[in-house]
């Protein structure tokens, strides 16, 4: 899917576990993990903003966006920009 989920990264750096994460944004741990492990074909704003507000992050530091293949957008640019396009 090229939207990839880096929710695992802001839990590692807030020292925070996927329960308390799920407490404090009001969904359940299983929901969470789906949405954490990629598996979710969409996500609520409000829930988006809940989880920026408990992890203290942008929206951006939770989610970004690849090509297929795994090519992220500022990995093509710098290829372009090599192969003088």
């Amino acid at each position: 899917m090229p939207i990839a989920v880096d929710i695992d990264v802001m839990l590692a750096k807030r020292k925070m576990s996927v329960g308390e994460l799920a407490d404090r944004v009001g969904i359940t741990p299983a929901n969470l993990a789906v949405l954490k492990n990629g598996r979710a074909k969409a996500v609520r704003f409000a829930t988006l903003a809940a989880l920026c507000e408990a992890l203290e992050c942008q929206p951006g530091d939770l989610l970004r966006w690849e090509a297929d293949g795994g090519e992220t957008a500022d990995n093509r640019e710098n290829a372009e920009d090599a192969a003088g396009a």
